[in-house]
């Protein structure tokens, strides 16, 4: 492999910028352009896990670039397995530009996004449920999902994987020996046994993909949708819920016209609220487009927040709004509590549907803790113990052990039916691959080439 350059800093002004390379050549292209305090040491004399103090100088001019501090990991034991070094200069796109360039022009090549985790995959240090999980870990918006992360990365999940795949593998090597050398008298794995078995990995996967509902609210956010008519309150609970004047506030109807997506956390919970255009019918062009997309929201929602005035008789409008949420997960808000007594034919009307009810007042801030104490008892990721439990938050992951899962079935079924043990050997093989894709073993080229394409450069 060729050695690899690339900025692992964010873009911008900062009070440091990393530039890191790995390769065989590493060091050979360093010792162009860095010179260090010491003048009388040799760059391969230097041993890893040092940092030398030093300079980066223009290989043609000797011009000084910046003052430095690079740090020296050598093969075997780096993040790559290969040589390499990272070389800490002083923030600035500029300062960091002309080192990397300096490293190019001098040996390295230009590294691909995702690269040095790749290699990493590639070089066997880490597998590639692991990897996945760096860029989890650089994503995460809470600290349970950046535990949970951090718990792939050490390889809880893997592990887990790695012992249901010994455990199908170590059933195939039975029936395969029963097949291949009968006149050895090997025991036949019976019926019973082959059950209790497959039923053992079953449940294994079972609780595996059961575990990215709270895997997909950790990473994604519980998708939550603040629908009502105009006037009713939401861009107020918005505001309040993010603590910011993030929303127009207006007694004019019809102020929100598009969507407003944040997102924030709520007692551990991480929310991605959106804020919608009230529901009415409307002339206004721009409006009603507003208007049908809260609609279409509201179906791909995790939870809906229905605010209602409660200062005013229920009409046709809120009726429509009640219809659309009657089927989903939903708070209801009796907004404006504190202005009149509330409306008999509102109340009878929302009673119907069985939904939790909570009187607020969006000037006082009166129900917003009983709000929040609602939304945490709906979604108890709480209780989840990152570190003991191990919780799924990829996509592709979840997918994967679903069919998993459901090869596993089809074994069961195909014992249960009486057909030769023998058979079930396919739907094995089936799961083991399924799994296989998950860590690594046996994913194909295009899937890693896809997977770290969305990494970020230099790492």
């Amino acid at each position: 492999m060729s050695t690899i350059a690339a900025i692992a800093t964010a873009t911008g002004t900062g009070s440091v910028g990393i530039i890191r390379m790995s390769g065989k050549d590493c060091f050979k292209v360093l010792e162009k352009i860095f010179i260090p305090k010491n003048k009388n040491i040799s760059i391969d004399e230097i041993p890893g896990y040092t940092i030398k103090y030093g300079h980066i100088i223009d290989s043609k001019t000797k011009e000084v670039i910046d003052e430095v501090l690079v740090s020296f990991f050598k093969s075997p034991k780096s993040y790559t397995t290969e040589n390499m070094c990272e070389i800490n200069s002083h923030g600035g796109t500029l300062v960091e530009q002309k080192i990397l360039e300096q490293c190019l022009l001098n040996g390295a090549d230009m590294a691909e996004p995702g690269e040095f985790t790749k290699r990493a995959f590639l070089n066997g240090r880490i597998d590639l449920a692991q990897a996945e999980s760096v860029m989890d870990i650089i994503n995460a918006k809470t600290d349970k999902e950046a535990k949970a992360s951090l718990s792939q990365l050490e390889g809880n999940l893997s592990n887990c994987i790695t012992e249901i795949r010994k455990d199908l593998l170590d059933m195939m090597a039975d029936i395969e020996a029963s097949i291949d050398y009968p006149e050895y008298d090997v025991p036949e794995l019976s019926n019973k046994k082959a059950i209790e078995r497959l039923s053992e990995v079953k449940t294994k996967l079972k609780e595996l993909e059961d575990s990215f509902q709270n895997g997909k609210i950790l990473k994604d956010g519980v998708k939550t949708v603040i629908v009502g008519k105009p006037n009713a309150g939401k861009s107020s609970l918005l505001n309040i819920m993010l603590n910011e004047e993030r929303a127009i506030v207006s007694s004019q109807a019809g102020t929100t016209r598009d969507t407003i997506e944040e997102f924030v956390k709520i007692k551990g919970i991480p929310l991605k609220i959106i804020d919608t255009a009230g529901i009415r019918n409307t002339k206004d062009e721009i409006e009603a487009i507003g208007v049908k997309k809260a609609i279409s929201l509201i179906d791909d929602a995790d939870l809906v927040i229905a605010i209602f005035d409660e200062s005013k008789d229920m009409d046709e409008e809120d009726e429509r709004v009640i219809n659309l949420i009657k089927n989903k997960k939903t708070i209801i808000l009796l907004n404006k509590c504190d202005l009149s007594k509330k409306s008999k034919k509102t109340i009878n009307y929302i009673s119907k549907i069985n939904k939790t009810v909570i009187e607020a007042s969006m000037r006082s801030k009166k129900g917003i803790d009983m709000l929040y104490n609602t939304i945490q008892k709906m979604f108890q990721v709480g209780e989840v113990e990152i570190g003991k439990d191990i919780i799924i938050t990829n996509i592709r992951h979840k997918n994967q052990i679903h069919k998993a899962y459901e090869s596993i079935e089809k074994a069961i079924d195909t014992v249960n039916m009486g057909m030769p043990i023998d058979i079930i050997a396919v739907e094995i093989k089936q799961t083991l691959e399924n799994l296989g894709n998950i860590t690594g073993d046996n994913v194909s080229e295009d899937i890693i080439n896809e997977i770290f394409s969305k990494f970020c450069l230099g790492k």
